[in-house]
């Protein structure tokens, strides 16, 4: 809940969940061994608007639940993915539990478009995802894939760096239970109960999980208090598969971003200023309540039929209610700005406010798919709509005036609602080749009043086309080429940073893929042209929050590699390499009080090089034992190529166990896991913040010391074990 947001009075109507039928689209999914994603086909349909194969001209990654099982321990769905081609992870408390962060190919978490079963995800006004209200949903994943780039259409959000869809558990046909258990550095700590009942009757299955994580984290005071769940009921019959899903979570997490500066870096690398005050008497104290608190549920109900061979449909229904506060102490704070009256001569008080979010998302999809031997067709539309209450309370204060418990020192309101129709063919032209496009129509409508934003009523009509063309040279060997235009609006924040644009991509991939039986490679080239591209400038609003900002024209153009290759039977290795280069063309910036074009400049947080390998050993049967590594070159952490701005590069390399006994007494398995991360102990940073005041930068101090240049500090040498025992 990261970005709690201003808006107007909490409206406190009952939700009407009546949803007209709506269309959405889906790409084929076939089941291809080198795709290593096994669906039932019924869950197929579901999945298929958003996912693609080999065969659609997409650069993308797959993990499915046996890829994360061993380092499932704890740690957020971001960490889980840093091994990932072109992905760059963050965790503002240092072990990768509570607030976590990912970018693809430079581009920040705001601008990757999240599904859950081809259900949005994103939030809607600041359209970021906040791993830390689902915790441990990584337990309840089947599979995810990542499509780097535009990607094919999706719900929600345009995906202007990438997209990732998740597919939630399939049903099971017997019953099952799994408890796991897990326990670390930092008094770290995951239980997971999950249990099905199987197929009852042939057709009725009730599967949930229940979850709880707590951490004390590595940055001082940054700890976690977070649970979760999952329910799913399934009805299953030879041509209908019907879900209903319950999820959500509950979060309270000590306030850790912050960051630090360069001297602060160097003296205490685990410094919290979060809560920070000095008393009556002259100390240095901190608040023991600077938390985020924050809950949310959702819902959803899928109906998959297939009506012959070649037809079939999904509709949805979703639902997602969240609610929650900051809770900050405020020093020295200004009366006025609370609505507080001044008592005498008393203009400030020292006060304790909560700043609430109570937000309300609900929406529906209906597709329509057509598949023969050459050709496959989808037709749908999707409808949402988000409206979200903002508002503050100050619930203790020095000099209190005439205030009562309960006002509110500010009420705001904001709607969004977004629908999009789109159009997806693959046709089989030859034996060889095959063609693709797909015509994407978005509207967004977004309303908003508050005093950062001031009053917004702006809409949006996007069209989105995208074509490619696969060619299968032999049954080893395959080339694509693909071309994707998408459009963007602004988000919350951007708004209140003054006049700003939505943004335009023009995407452009060219690929080759290499599949034998002992050795897989995809080499992928691409170049992304932005117009007004909504760039990170380095700096963070009051909530931590990062600020963008229109940037005219800018690309980032690379080539992508990743491979499988097995040595021996018992030695596998797969490494991936991203050189990028990521620019703004013509970069204004007002230096000394002069507007000064800087030429082409180094996009913010977009380093030229990301790296990463596994290296598995698997010396007998259900033994696994891994070393991971992730090189991520140096960045700037804002656009003006400052020297003061450089985030240095790193190196970190975790060690991962894993062991499995097959039993036949009371448990099927159980499974111990070992996770060490950075066994090398570095000491690394892997985001920051960089405030690009009207100043000149050319000749920056040896020391980093200047305020307004920030860091996050990750962990050293940690661990993390797990016991799991599954009936």
């Amino acid at each position: 809940m990261k970005t709690i947001l201003k808006g107007s009075k909490l409206n406190n109507k009952s939700i009407l969940f009546l949803l007209s039928s709506i269309f959405f689209t889906l790409t084929s999914f076939a089941q291809e061994e080198q795709d290593s994603i096994k669906v039932n086909q019924l869950d197929n349909v579901l999945v298929s608007a958003v996912r693609v194969t080999t065969k659609t001209p997409v650069s993308f990654s797959n993990l499915d639940k046996k890829d994360i099982k061993s380092r499932n321990l704890g740690q957020d769905i971001p960490i889980l993915m840093n091994y990932l081609p072109s992905v760059v992870t963050t965790s503002d408390a240092g072990n990768g539990m509570g607030y976590t962060g990912i970018r693809v190919r430079g581009s920040d978490a705001t601008r990757v478009n999240i599904t859950i079963n081809g259900i949005p995800y994103n939030d809607a006004e600041s359209q970021g995802t906040f791993w830390v209200n689902m915790p441990d949903f990584a337990s309840s994943v089947e599979s995810l894939q990542l499509q780097r780039g535009v990607g094919t259409s999706t719900n929600g959000s345009g995906a202007f760096g990438a997209s990732l869809n998740m597919l939630t558990d399939n049903y099971a046909t017997k019953a099952n239970g799994e408890i796991s258990n897990s326990f670390g550095s930092f008094n770290s700590r995951k239980h997971t109960v999950k249990f099905s009942t199987g197929l009852l009757n042939d057709h009725f299955e009730l599967a949930g999980r229940l979850s709880t994580i707590k951490s004390d984290g590595y940055i001082d005071r940054a700890s976690s208090d977070l649970k979760s769940y999952f329910l799913q009921g399934s009805y299953v019959g030879k041509t209908t598969l019907i879900k209903a899903l319950v999820f959500g979570g509950t979060e309270k997490t000590y306030q850790s971003w912050n960051g630090i500066d360069g001297v602060t870096l160097k003296k205490n690398r685990r410094f919290n200023s979060a809560g920070m005050f000095t008393d009556e008497e002259g100390k240095d104290r901190f608040y023991d309540n600077e938390t985020d608190n924050y809950n949310q549920d959702h819902y959803q109900l899928h109906w998959n039929e297939s009506f012959t061979d070649k037809w079939s449909t999904n509709l949805a229904f979703h639902y997602t209610k969240g609610k929650g506060y900051y809770e900050n102490y405020k020093e020295d704070a200004s009366m006025g700005d609370y609505g507080l009256t001044p008592v005498g001569t008393v203009t400030t008080t020292d006060l304790i406010r909560q700043k609430w979010l109570d937000n309300d998302f609900y929406g529906a999809t209906f597709s329509l798919k057509y598949k023969d031997e050459k050709l496959d067709v989808i037709l749908g539309e999707g409808w949402n709509k988000y409206e979200g209450s903002h508002f503050g309370k100050v619930i203790w204060a020095r000099y209190a005036s005439q205030s009562e418990l309960g006002d509110h020192y500010y009420d705001d309101f904001s709607t969004k609602v977004d629908g999009n129709v789109f159009l997806k063919v693959n046709y089989q032209l030859f034996k060889k080749l095959s063609l693709y496009g797909d015509l994407q129509y978005r509207t967004v409508q977004y309303k908003a009043n508050s005093l950062e934003t001031g009053l917004v009523d702006d809409s949006f009509s996007f069209l989105n086309p995208k074509a490619g063309l696969n060619f299968e040279i032999n049954q080893k060997n395959t080339l694509y080429f693909s071309y994707a235009k998408a459009n963007r609006e602004p988000n919350r924040t951007d708004y209140e940073g003054g006049n700003v644009r939505p943004e335009k991509l023009d995407d452009f991939e060219l690929g080759w893929r290499f599949n034998s039986d002992n050795f897989k490679l995809n080499t992928n080239f691409y170049y992304m042209g932005y117009k007004d591209q909504l760039v990170l400038t380095g700096e963070l609003n009051d909530v931590g929050s990062p600020l963008r900002a229109n940037s005219g024209d800018s690309y980032r153009a690379g080539i992508e590699i990743d491979a499988t290759l097995k040595l021996s039977e018992k030695w596998f290795l797969q490494p991936n390499v991203t050189l990028s280069q990521n620019k703004n063309k013509d970069f204004y910036f007002t230096r000394d009080g002069v507007l000064q074009n800087l030429g082409e400049t180094n996009i913010a947080f977009s380093p030229d090089i990301i790296a990463a390998n596994r290296l598995t050993f698997m010396p007998v049967k259900n033994l696994q034992l891994s070393l991971l590594s992730k090189f991520v070159g140096e960045q700037f952490m804002g656009n003006i190529d400052s020297e003061l701005s450089k985030l240095d590069s790193y190196f970190v390399n975790d060690f991962n166990a894993s062991f499995e006994f097959k039993t036949n007494k009371v448990f099927k398995s159980i499974t111990i896991s070992a996770l060490v991360n950075n066994i090398f102990n570095l000491k690394y940073e892997s985001n920051g913040f960089f405030y690009t005041f009207d100043d000149d930068y050319s000749n920056p101090p040896a020391v980093k010391t200047m305020e307004g240049v920030g860091y996050y500090p990750q962990a050293g040498t940690n661990f993390l074990v797990g016991l799991t025992l599954k009936f």
